[in-house]
């Protein structure tokens, strides 16, 4: 008995929490981590200009201390009214294309600032910036970068879109904080009565949500209420005119004929238990001055929607970007349950502002939007098979509704090999988005995705035969991709970088035809130029080894990894490695194993990236091809066996190539990764020790679905309680650092889910520690939360694998326990 009390009281002082400073990794990876970003092209729409975006990716952690409400699903600053927002843009230039110089735009230097929302003409663009008191408007003309704040307005961005330009291209459509509103409602000092929920008998299981972040009393309805409602204004020539009375406003669009405006309203009775996405709302089109038209649907609460489904009723409205003033709108055919055999699951109505509604197409699968193109009444509609992983998109005509909608791609979603691109858009000059035509063809860019990684492309695609042309294609020494049509189909702006340099852009120009055009690589020659030259900001992560390397499973599939090593690496040494990866469902063993890399991409690192490893000596298995294959109804049901015939593949392929000491290796994965990575640890022993961070580990807390499994825990039993690796804690015998933050919004990975874990791997007397990120939500951006997370993966690693202790010979790593 004695030795026993000794035993347990050892055990909690093992475990004796401790607040401790933040940390910082060695100096040659807070150098990288602190060096300047390479900026990100918003180009104009008509290819004219472009904003070159400076992003800080690393605000202090004071920015994430400032005073947040968390109501019906979205986060708010009280100080300013708006969103509560981790990262920012910190400055902006502009360019003129091809040859302009580059300007900076003269916005606040201490203004979080938005995107550059362009109008059509390329003229001018406006910018949000957020500040201590509020969201202001500012203007900028693309020839000079000056920019001009709008006096008397303040920016209302709670619930999504907030500015836009009005067809005339000259004034702008801007949801703003109502004038005159007074202080916020006082919370009562006495409650009004209980807080009571009620659920009555439904038809399908329907998804949960953090109740943290959903109102949770009638005090926060009126918070709600208070900052979420707007006043629609216009603003022209520096006049701000109101449209309309104040109202929770959600999504709100102008007519391409500038005569009318499609307003979402909110309206109560809210939840309690959905995001404000689900409370009732009413879609209403106003005049350009804000009289009601007309009222197109009244949607209730959805309280129930099933499983990857939708709320019935009228849902998804938005104009016909080729018309006037024409709604177009989606309807559930089949209770908003996708996952129901029924012939159709969607109808798509389409209803000129007065005029009747018509059915333009009724789709097989679920409706996943709709494309005008340019110059008619043809459109592109795509739809979506969640159960088979597969996608269709039809070119029909909404003017010529007796003619057949003709099937433009057919296929998989998961093969990356066989993507044909998304269409390019330009904007009309009323600033509507349609499908660019250019001689009677459209074109489409892709990633390239290939067995040697990705090479974007641009195809050209008449629309009467629809048999697509290769413009152009990647070299295999560089990751080159299509930014902006300049002269439309003649010049076009890219971005182009190589292993060693970094994003910049250049002019490409279209030849004739290629003499090797039958080879696939390209149909037609293009001459290239620079027009930026912007330096590496962190020479120190050249010295970094890179390479693709293909292998494959037991069973035959084929995998990958990209693997990093170390600076003036030896070929021949074994080193400790890490392995990073996450896992993905397929239904096509043969889509599982395509490659998912850019080996010729410019190696840079976002947040506490694994990528850094290779800097303190190890070898790094990055981005691991971790497929689970299956139906995608029953797929879940072999992940434990898949992830770790995975994982074995893995290791064994980089000890083949001499690279890694089969002895020293970790695992470490985000997310779904972290559930993989305490998973790996319970049911194999490949690995030394693991790294989880912001995961879900006890699937019986969230019990109506994770990740793309759609069963229920009670249809599913089973398979939930073997993925959660907290009810198998009790197997996790290697050393487990896990990682959160305490903000967590995302509905799945709550703190509470790693705290749990943290308590059954101590409580079975496991190697373990909690670290747990103040004001951290479900990734890490503060510049200290993300350098102390380096460290501590960096300490663990370095004492659990890298000087680990040879294990016995009865205990060589293996695919099981």
């Amino acid at each position: 008995m004695r030795t026993r009390v000794v035993a347990v009281l050892c055990l909690l002082c093992a475990s004796a929490a401790a607040d401790e400073p933040y940390k910082r990794p060695p100096k040659q990876i807070a150098d990288i981590l602190e060096a300047p970003k390479v900026p990100t092209p918003m180009p104009s729409p008509n290819g004219n200009a472009v904003v070159m975006a400076q992003a800080n990716w690393y605000p202090p952690i004071a920015n994430l201390a400032e005073p947040m409400l968390k109501l019906a699903g979205v986060r708010i600053n009280p100080r300013n009214n708006g969103l509560f927002k981790l990262g920012y843009i910190a400055r902006m230039t502009v360019k003129q294309l091809p040859d302009g110089p580059e300007r900076p735009v003269t916005l606040p230097a201490d203004g979080r600032l938005g995107g550059a929302v362009w109008n059509a003409r390329g003229t001018q663009f406006a910018v949000t910036v957020t500040t201590a008191t509020g969201v202001d408007l500012w203007i900028a003309d693309a020839a000079t970068g000056q920019a001009q704040k709008v006096p008397g307005v303040r920016v209302n961005p709670i619930l999504g879109w907030s500015v836009a330009w009005l067809p005339d291209q000259k004034s702008l459509l801007v949801k703003t904080v109502p004038g005159k509103r007074g202080a916020p409602p006082p919370e009562p000092t006495v409650p009004p009565g209980p807080m009571i929920e009620e659920s009555t008998r439904v038809g399908a299981a329907s998804s949960t949500y953090e109740a943290r972040d959903l109102l949770r009393t009638p005090h926060d309805a009126d918070l709600f209420d208070y900052y979420a409602t707007s006043q629609l204004v216009r603003v022209a020539a520096g006049k701000v005119t109101p449209i309309g009375a104040p109202g929770v406003l959600g999504r709100v669009q102008a007519a391409p004929g500038g005569g009318h405006i499609l307003v979402d309203r909110i309206v109560r009775p809210y939840s309690y238990i959905r995001p404000w996405n689900r409370f009732p709302v009413e879609v209403e089109v106003w005049t350009s001055a804000g009289k009601r038209l007309e009222t197109i649907a009244k949607l209730p609460l959805a309280e129930e929607v099933p499983i990857h489904g939708e709320r019935v009723g009228p849902r998804e409205h938005e104009w016909r970007a080729t018309a006037p003033a024409t709604l177009v709108w989606a309807e559930a055919l089949d209770g908003g349950d996708s996952y129901r055999k029924v012939p159709h699951h969607d109808k798509i109505l389409i209803k000129p502002i007065g005029g009747i509604a018509a059915t333009l197409i009724e789709t097989e699968q679920r409706y996943a939007g709709i494309l005008w193109i340019e110059g008619s009444g043809r459109a592109l509609v795509s739809e979506i098979d969640l159960d088979k992983h597969w996608t269709r998109t039809f070119l029909l005509d909404a003017d010529a509704p007796a003619s057949a909608p003709r099937k433009l791609f057919d296929r998989s979603y998961d093969d990356r090999y066989g993507d044909p691109g998304e269409p390019i858009l330009r904007a009309l000059p009323s600033g509507a988005w349609v499908v660019h035509v250019i001689d009677g063809a459209i074109t489409l860019k892709a990633d390239g995705a290939s067995p040697e990684g990705d090479r974007p492309f641009l195809d050209r695609m008449p629309l009467d035969t629809l048999k697509p042309e290769r413009l152009f294609r990647s070299d295999r020494t560089s990751l080159e991709s299509f930014v902006t049509w300049v002269e439309p189909g003649k010049t076009f702006a890219t971005s182009r970088q190589s292993p060693t340099d970094p994003p910049n852009l250049q002019l490409r120009t279209l030849g004739g035809p290629a003499a090797d055009a039958a080879s696939g690589e390209a149909a037609f020659t293009s001459t290239i130029r620079a027009l930026t030259r912007y330096p590496d900001p962190t020479p120190a992560l050249r010295r970094i080894s890179k390479k693709l390397v293909t292998y494959k499973r037991a069973d035959g599939v084929p995998l990958s990894f990209t693997l990093y090593l170390p600076p003036d690496y030896k070929p021949g040494t074994r080193l400790p490695t890490v392995v990073w990866a996450y896992p993905l469902d397929f239904t096509d063993p043969s889509a599982a194993g395509q490659v998912e890399a850019a080996p010729t991409a410019f190696t840079t690192v976002y947040g506490p990236s694994p990528i850094f490893f290779a800097l303190a000596g190890y070898a790094v298995l990055d981005g691991a091809s971790m497929p689970v294959v299956g139906p995608s109804e029953t797929a879940y049901d072999t992940f434990v066996e898949q992830v770790v015939a995975n994982a074995k593949a893995a290791i064994d392929k980089a000890v083949e190539l001499g690279v890694t000491d089969p002895d020293r290796v970790g695992v470490a994965g985000h997310s779904h990764g972290a559930l993989m990575t305490a998973n790996l640890l319970a049911w194999s022993d490949l690995f030394r020790a693991g790294i989880a961070r912001s995961g879900a580990y006890n699937h019986t807390l969230r019990p109506f679905g994770f990740q793309n499994e759609r069963r229920t825990l009670y249809k599913a039993e089973a398979t939930y309680i073997k993925l959660s690796p907290l009810l198998h804690a009790d197997k996790i015998d290697e050393p487990l650092l896990i990682i959160h933050g305490q903000l967590d919004v995302n509905p799945g990975t709550v703190p509470l889910q790693s705290e749990k874990l943290f308590e059954a791997i101590r409580g079975v007397g496991g190697t373990t520690r909690l670290v747990m990120l103040p004001y951290e939500w479900h990734g890490y951006v503060a510049l200290e939360s993300v350098e102390h997370t380096v460290a501590e993966q960096l300490a663990w690693f370095d004492k659990y694998v890298k000087d680990a202790k040879p294990r016995a010979k009865t205990s060589a790593p293996s695919g099981g326990k």
